[in-house]
């Protein structure tokens, strides 16, 4: 089974799939889009990575590595939106998500080098 934040990352990086499409296709941004997709989707694959990870200082550092990329997502939301390529609506939907995937990322980092005796 999978954890609550895999899930979430997957769900995640398909909403940056489809921004992606609409924002190529209907808005013709390419640049912006393109660094979204990329923090956007790396961080379920950071995710899936920890999780087979050598050792626990290992599983830390993949964790730590995908909030750095849900945080540089939330970045790339932000000019999103405000160069209006997203709406007001569109990016508090997206936004919220992204939010929540840092918010559970922070955490895991936290209680992991807390278990591991690590700051």
């Amino acid at each position: 089974m999978k954890s609550i934040v895999e899930n979430k990352a997957y769900v995640f990086a398909l909403r940056m799939i489809k921004a992606y499409r609409y924002l190529t296709q209907e808005q013709r941004e390419f640049i912006i889009s393109k660094q979204m997709l990329r923090s956007g989707t790396a961080i379920g694959a950071l995710i899936r990575e920890a999780e087979h990870g050598q050792s626990k200082a290992d599983f830390i550092s993949k964790m730590n590595i995908a909030l750095k990329e849900a945080n540089e997502t939330e970045y790339w939301l932000m000019l999103l939106k405000d160069s209006e390529y997203i709406d007001e609506k569109t990016f508090t939907s997206i936004h919220k998500d992204c939010d929540e995937l840092i918010r559970l990322l922070v955490s895991i980092v936290k209680t992991s080098k807390e278990n591991h005796g690590t700051k």
